[in-house]
């Protein structure tokens, strides 16, 4: 008997409400903002598998809003990009908020 199905035998819940995630994701790469946003199929972009076109189906539909964002303060590159110490020191600041 799972979580769900052990309330509804105690009567506190009826029905089941599936729950709605909204997410912001930060991009700083226009390409890829732009790819996310505009629904259009170029030459570069056509070998793309139609099951990854679900985030654009998320972002259309608005439960996914893709926001640019500055080079500068992208917190990714931290884990992702060899960065020079005054950039690794500025964004480990703002990531551990001090």
């Amino acid at each position: 008997m799972d979580l769900l199905e052990e309330i509804r035998s105690f009567g506190l819940a009826k029905d089941y409400i599936p729950a709605k995630v909204y997410c912001k994701a930060f991009e700083d790469n226009s390409g890829a903002l732009e790819m996310a946003t505009v629904h259009k199929i170029r030459p570069r972009t056509k070998h793309i598998n139609n099951v990854y076109h679900h985030f654009r189906e998320h972002v259309r539909s608005g439960r996914i809003i893709v926001h640019a964002i500055s080079t500068k303060e992208q917190f990714a590159d931290i884990f992702t990009k060899p960065l020079d110490a005054s950039t690794f020191l500025y964004l480990r600041k703002k990531y551990l908020r001090w």
